[in-house]
């Protein structure tokens, strides 16, 4: 059983989760339609199809709308681009997918190399800040560009584009919206990938020589702070032993002297 290191298994997840952020994001086409009922019937168009994709260049998407007054045909476009936050939000994805997955294989058949002379830990852990804020930025700028296309295609907002609903005697509606549940699941699987790629910052970090020179420049003070703190329990002990030594010392004539005092009457009877 092969058991992948953090990193390694950060990344394989990583993987995952890009494919589903610009697959869902990447290929999804949708669409609306709409109805106009005029007065007239003859002029009516029950059945309008408004269709869109990615990369969301919406001004670009047009149709044919009646205008209830005659024969005569509207031609009407969307309101809106958001092609650049999500055609950046893809590539980030697409970019983040085989990095992850190049990445992953190094981890698991090229550990030797990958630590050797501690280059490949140091390009891993910036490409990975990298990748890490590209994630935010891209998800943030398409969580606002599919709000906006949302807004574009909201069937009521699209009806306010046509003369023909402006008149009280003709009924406009829609007959179905777009379905966006791809869109925002592309958006949360964005974020996702932040979470993980900013998780994995630290696991990178704690491959790279920055991490083991840090805990050598911890361990040195703390060493030294040891050493002293010996040294200076021997002196402590030394001068104790030194200090007794002299106590004894200094009691040792007082007693000899204390011994003498009675020579003194002892010989002054032998005299009487």
């Amino acid at each position: 059983m092969v058991i992948l290191p953090a990193p390694a298994a950060f990344l394989a997840t990583a993987t995952l989760f890009a494919i589903f952020a610009f697959a869902t994001c990447g290929g999804y086409s949708g669409g609306l339609r709409l109805s106009v009922d005029c007065v007239n019937k003859t002029e009516s168009n029950l059945s309008i199809d408004i269709a869109f994709a990615y990369p969301f260049r919406l001004h670009q998407v047009t149709f044919e709308v009646p205008t209830c007054e005659g024969k005569e045909r509207q031609k009407l476009a969307l309101i809106g681009d958001s092609s650049s936050s999500a055609e950046f939000f893809v590539t980030v994805a697409v970019f983040a997918f085989l990095y992850s997955l190049a990445a992953t294989v190094v981890y698991i058949f090229f550990q030797n190399k990958y630590r050797e002379n501690n280059r490949g830990p140091l390009i891993d852990f910036i490409v990975t800040v990298v990748f890490s804020f590209l994630w935010l930025v891209g998800s943030s700028a398409w969580a606002k560009g599919l709000s906006d296309v949302k807004v574009a295609t909201d069937p009521k907002e699209v009806l306010l584009l046509m003369s023909a609903c402006k008149q009280p005697s003709n009924k406009c509606m829609a007959v179905h919206s777009p379905v966006m549940s791809s869109l925002n699941t592309s958006v949360v699987f964005g974020f996702l990938n932040f979470i993980l790629w900013a998780g994995n910052i630290w696991f990178v970090f704690k491959e790279t020589g920055w991490h083991s020179s840090g805990q050598r420049y911890l361990s040195d003070p703390m060493e030294k702070h040891s050493s002293s703190y010996n040294q200076g329990g021997y002196n402590q002990d030394s001068y104790g032993s030194s200090s007794g030594y002299s106590q004894q010392a200094s009691l040792g004539p007082s007693s000899d002297e204390f011994g003498q005092q009675p020579t003194g009457p002892t010989s002054f009877t032998n005299q009487i």
